[in-house]
């Protein structure tokens, strides 16, 4: 029972200390000025991965790269069905408000583009640099957007939505604590789930695979699921396409890419058989959404949420 104890703890500390992060660089960058745009793109999106990144990382330091690989791909999967399916079971999600069909592209994209590196055999640092690079891509194209925006006088700065997090009366010695937090407590709840959950797959005969596309992968979807569900109750669910579909875009790119710099991730077959197509399906599921603007109605939400739970059944059966 002490491995489940430990994970839960290892968990709950991971979804505190991103947090934390969050909450610190959301503010400190606008405290430097930087534009809410970038920094919900760019820190904003590093800082809500950082337990995926974290648990990569160590996964591969401890010689689980089944476990990276796995958390990143459930991860999304998870991030498309089941937070976005529970949500719409609770009230319709207004998706046809949310303009992200440009994003969404770019996420197509990069799933081919991981899918054909993951047919390589191994995420070694050649890949890496690929995904790193494909990432720049993306974000300098977010840039030169929010420069050409402003520059043409379409938004008005004093009207500027600012990012989830943002708080202009914060102190500037509570941002350093939130960010001392969330820099310490990401490795440490980072370690003490994979351990553990490595633990609990050698005991249970499961492969550090299935427990990165289950265990691991839901709980760092914790947070967006939260996140989703309040606005959902709040009818403010139209962003929360966006949300996911860049959140899953940084999960491709940058957390892989990032991780092969630290050691090789080799591919299990499995991957290339199921998991990946079911990640590609799960987001060629959302082509009606952003294109035809349809919302997500509880329909749908029951579809969505169904479909998970039987990948999740047909995983662990």
């Amino acid at each position: 029972m002490t491995p489940w104890l430990l994970s839960g703890l290892g968990l709950l500390i991971l979804l505190l200390a991103g947090d934390s992060l969050v909450r610190g660089a959301v503010n400190l960058s606008l405290r430097l000025g930087v534009p809410a745009l970038i920094v919900s793109l760019t820190i904003v999106a590093f800082g809500t991965s950082a337990p995926e990144l974290l648990i990569s990382v160590q996964a591969i330091l401890d010689d689980a790269p089944g476990l990276a690989l796995g958390n990143v791909v459930g991860s999304n999967t998870a991030n498309i069905l089941l937070v976005l399916g529970v949500p719409a079971l609770l009230a319709t999600m207004h998706t046809s408000e949310c303009n992200s069909r440009k994003t969404y592209i770019y996420m197509i994209l990069a799933s081919f583009l991981f899918i054909g590196l993951a047919f390589r055999g191994v995420f070694d640092w050649y890949a890496g640099i690929i995904l790193l690079t494909a990432l720049a891509a993306v974000l300098g194209d977010a840039f030169r957007d929010a420069h050409l925006h402003r520059k043409a006088g379409q938004e008005n700065p004093g009207d500027e939505e600012e990012p989830e997090g943002a708080d202009p009366s914060l102190p500037m010695w509570r941002i350093l604590i939130f960010l001392v937090l969330g820099l310490v407590g990401l490795p440490l709840g980072a370690n003490l789930l994979v351990e553990n959950a490595t633990v609990i797959a050698k005991q249970y005969g499961v492969s550090d695979t299935v427990i990165g596309l289950t265990l691991v992968a839901i709980g760092t979807s914790l947070p967006e699921l939260a996140t989703t569900v309040m606005a959902a109750l709040r009818r403010q669910a139209d962003v929360a396409l966006g949300n996911v579909i860049g959140s899953n875009m940084f999960n491709l790119l940058a957390i892989i890419g990032i991780a092969t710099l630290v050691g090789p991730i080799h591919v299990d077959p499995e991957f290339l058989r199921l998991d990946l197509w079911v990640m590609l399906g799960a987001s060629i599921l959302l082509f009606p959404f952003v294109f035809l603007k349809w919302n997500i109605t509880r329909f749908w939400g029951v579809l969505l949420s169904a479909l998970y739970v039987a990948y999740l059944v047909f995983l662990l059966v």
